[in-house]
């Protein structure tokens, strides 16, 4: 089961955990799954530098729709290469300050290599093909962040196993 959102709001990391620890057919927290022997999970902040200069705010774009089918492939792919009961992808939108919640990947499955190998998977590729744009404002101006080179190389490495 895949859970794919964009949303302006914050989430509940402890939410999204106890619903990645439940029995794949509902999301109560008092109905935990014996099969679930790990749970993975990545959130990433905004910083509050970039570049050298402060960032007072990251604002985010997206293409409704066609984002939420690119995570949705992204959490097929990682299914495809590692036994994983759910995965979870939050990502926000909208102006975010240093410090907030911007993404959350959480993965569950029978065992915590592929937990781990998933999640990172997840998140190697929400940076180099989920289709966000991020505008970051500084004290000297407003600029739209490039993707960075160590993001592509890390997607990369994913292609040799």
């Amino acid at each position: 089961m895949n859970t794919i959102r964009v949303q302006e709001q914050d989430f509940d990391i402890k939410a999204e955990y106890d619903a990645l620890r439940c029995k794949v057919s509902t999301d109560q927290a008092s109905d935990i799954s014996a099969d679930t022997g790990a749970v993975v999970t990545f959130t990433g902040l905004v910083r509050d530098f970039n570049l050298g200069d402060g960032v007072e705010t990251l604002f985010l774009e997206h293409y409704p729709g066609m984002t939420e089918k690119s995570l949705s492939d992204i959490a097929e792919q990682a299914r495809s290469r590692w036994s994983v009961l759910k995965v979870c992808i939050i990502h926000r939108v909208g102006e975010l300050k240093p410090g907030d919640q911007i993404v959350f990947v959480g993965v569950s499955s029978a065992h915590r290599g592929d937990a781990f190998s998933a999640c990172e998977y997840i998140m190697d590729f929400l940076k180099t093909r989920a289709p966000f744009w991020k505008k970051e404002k500084t004290a000297t101006g407003s600029r739209w962040v490039d993707a960075r080179s160590s993001d592509s190389e890390a997607a990369a490495r994913w292609s040799k196993n």
